[in-house]
């Protein structure tokens, strides 16, 4: 119950705000698009095909990341701080680790419908992807390890400023290096196999290769899989920590 606790909360959530949640889920996909695939897409190709093609799959990854993340870390760290609604919940019945789980799958389920609005989108842009279950899963997964990493910002923050801080020092790079807008050989040789460690630069790789006709890596769904049980797991210990104190 406490999973589905959590995934109710964030549906009423975007029901009241879905509106502002599309508009601000499609404003930065749509000027990447047109800045990158109509501007530099035009003098550009990738592998032998449109830079577009190359584009927007990065682009899914990143909006899945951003709004996973943001849907869970801004709305769990004002309840903790100034509504102290989440005392609440530690006090309640509610497992812990459910209701980790259900604010992490509500996450994932945001950044989901940002990715399919970034697919809708990037229609009228000519892009030809092949787009299949498997590639909706990684969409998925890459929402719930975001999703998962949003509640432990939340834990960790004392203040919206530190979970700003957390959003710049940690979302912002992989935004731009993890496999979004360039391949990876143009990165050196050792901070190519740090950014080859993070989970974006798996989410979006894999979504680029799927889009493009070939198979899903396990390896890499474990990765995701790996990622999201970690940042579950340590959050889970934090709220008890703080609970036992």
């Amino acid at each position: 119950m406490g999973i589905v606790t959590a995934i109710w909360e964030k549906w009423v959530e975007f029901k009241y705000e879905w509106k502002k949640i599309t508009a601000a889920a499609m404003v930065s996909p749509l000027l990447y698009m047109i800045a990158l695939g109509w501007g530099l897409g035009s003098m550009a190709s990738m592998g032998g095909r449109p830079y577009i093609d190359f584009l927007v799959p990065g682009v899914i990854a990143m909006s899945t990341m951003n709004n996973s993340f943001s849907a869970v870390s801004t709305s769990l760290n004002i309840q903790r701080i100034f509504e102290h609604s989440f005392e609440q919940i530690i006090i309640s019945p509610t497992s812990l680790g459910q209701y980790v789980v259900g604010q992490s799958v509500g996450g994932a389920l945001r950044g989901v419908y940002s990715g399919i609005l970034v697919l809708l989108i990037s229609i009228p842009f000519g892009v030809g992807l092949k787009l299949t279950p498997m590639f909706f899963l990684i969409m998925f997964l890459n929402g719930l390890a975001f999703g998962a990493l949003g509640v432990l910002a939340a834990i960790i923050g004392n203040n919206h400023t530190d979970v700003s801080r957390f959003a710049t020092f940690i979302i912002t790079p992989m935004t731009f290096l993890c496999n979004t807008f360039f391949p990876l050989d143009k990165v050196p040789g050792a901070i190519q196999i740090l950014i080859k460690l993070l989970p974006l630069t798996h989410a979006s790789s894999q979504l680029r290769g799927i889009s493009y006709g070939g198979p899903a890596s396990l390896f890499s769904i474990a990765v995701l899989i790996a990622y999201s049980a970690a940042f579950m797991l340590i959050s889970v210990f934090l709220i008890n920590k703080r609970k036992n104190l």
